[in-house]
C-alpha cells in the first residue's frame, strides 16, 4: 500500500518524480473532478500524476451549496436520466462510499395551497424517490399538516405556510470530501502536488506527450512525460484550452452561486427548507450550528480567482428567504457570504444559465489529450469515470473497467463501529465526547492519526476557539497529513473557520500559523506573510460585505 500523507516530504518527493518518471495518465486540475480522475486512474492500475496551481479543492469544490442530491429541480426539465444518477452515486455515498462526510438532512417543502399544489408536489417527490431505485438509504417522502409545520419549523409564517411535505437528502464538506478523494488517489499510487501550474504542452508532431510545469513555490520548470494528460479546470478551461492552443468541442459558461451563512438563531427549524424561486429554488441548509442559505444562478465573466458576492446576490437570498419567514432575516445578522462559480458547458457563450444543462461533456482536442467540464459535484464519480474511459483509448492497451463504486474513501472503513465507541474513546483520549464525534464526522477512522497526535502532545487536545468545535490536533494535522501549505489552506477548506466565524477567523490566524509553522518548516518571515497573505484576502471580502452592509443602511434610512 502506497504513503497517503500529504506534507512537506510527500511534496518534495512527488516533484522529484514529476521530473525523473513517465506517466499513463497526468491530471490538471485539483477540484473533485481531477482528484476523482486521478482516483479513477490509480485504482486501474495506472500509473497516474496530478497537479493543481493553488490548493485541492481551492475553486468551486470548496464553494457549492454543500449538498449531495439528485436535483429536484431538474425533475421540472425533464432531466430524468440525471436526476436517477445522481440519487444513485447520493446512495452510494451515503452508505458506502463516504458516509462519515455525507449525512442524510431532511428538507421541508413548504406549501401555499391546500390542494393542487399538494397533489403536484406529492407526485415530483414520489417520483424523486422512485427514480433511485431499490437502494433506499434515505427515508420516503411523507406529508405534512399545518399543525405539524408549526411545530417543526416555527419560523415558517403561519398565515401563508397551509402545510408541507418534508423528503430527504445529503449533504456533505465540499472541500473536506474532495481532500478525501485526494488522499485516496494517492493511497492508490498517484503522484499529487499541489502549488504547481500547467505552462504548456509538450508536443512530438501532433501528439501530446506532457506538460511543462512551474512549481510556484521554488519557481523552477518541470517537464512532466505522460501518454495522456487529462484536464478537469472547471471554470479554467476556456483560458487553459486557449493557453494549450486547443480548439475544444465545448464553451464553459460560468454562472455564479453565492451564500450567506446566519446564526442557529435566526431560523427556528428541526428541517432545512426548499424553496421555489421565479428562476431557480433557494435552499436554507442546517450547517452544524448555522445556517447557509442560497444560491444564486446569475452570469459571471469577473476574476475566476476570487468570485464576490455584491449586494444585488444577497438581497436576492434575503428577499427570496423572507417571503417564508418570521421573523425576517436581517443584514445584519449576517455571518458570512461565499461565492462559487459553476463551469455550464454550452455552445452558445449568450445562453441563460438557468437554462444549461448540468450535464458534462467529455473531450478529445488533440491526441494524447482529453478535457471533461460541466455536470454536479453529486455526480463526479461518474464524470471521473468517464473521462478517463477516454483516456485509456489513447493507452492503446486493455485496462480494467472503473471500481469506484465499490472503493470507501479513507475514512470510510470503520467509521460505522467506531460510532458506537464514543465514550470508550473519550474516556482514552481525554477529550471530551463531543469532539470525538466531531472528530468521527470529519475524518472517520482516520481519527486514529488525529488522537496520536494528541497523545503524543496534550495541548493538541485543546479547542482552538470557545466559539467553534476545532481542536488544535485538527490544525496539526491539516499540515501533517492534508497538504495544508498556508493559513488559507487551513481557515478556508481544512477548516470552514472563514465562513463559520464572524471575523472569517482572522483572529485565530497568528495561533493557527504557530501550530502548523513547525510541521512546515517555516521561519518568522515566512509565519507572518502567510498570516498577511490571509489578513489582505479577509480585507477584500469585508470590502466587498461593508458595501453590501452600507447599502442596506442606504435602502433602510
Amino acid at each position: 500500500m502506497f504513503l497517503f500523507d500529504l506534507n512537506p516530504t510527500q511534496r518534495e518527493n512527488a516533484i522529484a518524480a514529476l521530473g525523473s518518471e513517465s506517466f499513463d495518465v497526468l491530471v490538471i486540475g485539483g477540484g473533485v473532478n481531477g482528484v476523482g480522475a486521478a482516483l479513477d486512474a490509480a485504482s486501474r492500475g495506472l500509473k497516474v500524476a496530478l497537479i493543481e496551481s493553488q490548493d485541492i479543492a481551492a475553486g468551486t469544490s470548496s464553494r457549492s451549496s454543500k449538498l449531495i442530491h439528485g436535483g429536484l429541480r431538474y425533475l421540472e426539465q425533464y432531466d430524468f436520466k440525471l436526476v436517477r444518477e445522481a440519487l444513485h452515486e447520493r446512495e452510494l455515498l451515503v452508505s458506502t462510499l463516504c458516509p462519515h462526510l455525507v449525512k442524510p438532512v431532511g428538507f421541508l417543502f413548504p406549501l401555499t395551497e391546500k390542494f393542487k399544489e399538494r397533489t403536484y408536489v406529492g407526485a415530483g417527490l414520489a417520483l424523486y424517490d422512485a427514480l433511485r431505485g431499490f437502494a433506499r438509504t434515505l427515508p420516503w417522502h411523507k406529508h405534512l399538516s399545518q399543525k405539524q409545520i408549526n411545530e417543526i419549523a416555527p419560523s415558517l409564517r403561519p398565515d401563508i405556510i397551509l402545510g408541507a411535505i418534508k423528503y430527504f437528502d445529503a449533504q456533505v464538506d465540499d472541500a473536506r470530501h474532495t481532500l478525501s478523494v485526494a488522499r485516496t488517489a494517492a493511497r492508490h499510487g498517484a503522484i499529487i502536488a499541489t502549488r504547481m501550474s500547467a505552462e504548456s504542452l509538450i508536443r512530438e508532431g501532433k501528439q501530446i506527450i506532457g506538460v511543462n510545469a512551474k512549481d510556484l513555490v521554488s519557481g523552477k520548470s518541470i517537464a512532466i512525460k505522460a501518454t495522456v494528460t487529462v484536464m478537469c479546470a472547471g471554470i479554467w478551461s476556456d483560458a487553459l484550452h486557449e493557453k494549450f492552443d486547443l480548439i475544444p468541442g465545448y464553451n464553459v459558461t460560468m454562472s455564479k452561486g453565492v451564500h450567506i451563512v446566519l446564526p442557529g438563531s435566526a431560523i427556528k427549524s428541526d428541517a432545512g427548507i426548499i424553496l421555489k424561486t421565479p428562476v431557480s429554488v433557494l435552499f436554507i441548509i442546517p450547517w452544524g450550528d448555522k445556517w447557509i442559505v442560497g444560491t444564486t444562478d446569475t452570469p459571471y465573466t469577473g476574476d475566476r480567482a476570487e468570485p464576490l458576492a455584491n449586494r444585488e446576490d444577497v438581497q436576492y437570498i434575503v428577499d427570496q428567504a423572507n417571503r417564508v419567514l418570521t421573523p425576517q432575516i436581517k443584514f445584519d445578522e449576517i455571518i458570512g457570504v461565499f461565492a462559487g462559480l459553476r463551469p455550464l458547458v454550452a455552445n452558445n457563450k449568450n445562453s441563460a444559465t438557468t437554462k444549461l444543462s448540468r450535464e458534462h461533456t467529455v473531450d478529445r482536442p488533440a491526441p494524447g489529450f482529453v478535457s471533461i467540464a460541466g455536470g454536479k459535484y453529486t455526480t463526479y464519480r461518474i464524470m471521473s469515470k468517464d473521462v478517463i474511459d477516454l483516456a485509456a483509448i489513447e493507452l492503446r492497451k486493455l485496462i480494467p473497467e472503473s471500481v469506484t463504486d465499490k472503493l470507501p474513501l479513507v475514512g470510510a472503513d470503520g467509521y460505522f463501529a467506531l460510532v458506537q465507541q464514543v465514550d470508550r474513546l473519550a474516556e482514552e483520549s481525554g477529550i471530551s465526547a463531543e469532539s470525538i464525534t466531531h472528530l468521527l464526522n470529519r475524518y472517520g477512522s482516520m481519527i486514529s492519526e488525529v488522537l496520536e497526535l494528541i497523545k503524543e502532545n496534550p495541548t493538541l487536545g485543546k479547542k482552538l476557539s470557545p466559539d467553534l468545535p476545532y481542536i488544535r490536533a485538527e490544525i496539526y494535522y491539516a499540515a501533517s497529513h492534508e497538504g495544508a501549505q498556508s493559513i488559507d489552506d487551513v481557515i478556508s477548506r481544512r477548516t470552514r473557520i472563514a465562513f463559520e466565524a464572524h471575523n472569517h477567523g482572522l483572529n485565530l490566524a497568528e495561533s493557527i500559523s504557530e501550530i502548523i509553522a513547525p510541521v512546515l518548516g517555516w521561519s518568522t518571515k515566512e509565519r507572518k506573510s502567510s498570516v498577511a497573505a490571509y489578513e489582505s484576502l479577509v480585507e477584500r471580502e469585508s470590502v466587498a460585505m461593508d458595501e453590501i452592509l452600507k447599502e442596506d443602511e442606504k435602502v433602510s434610512s
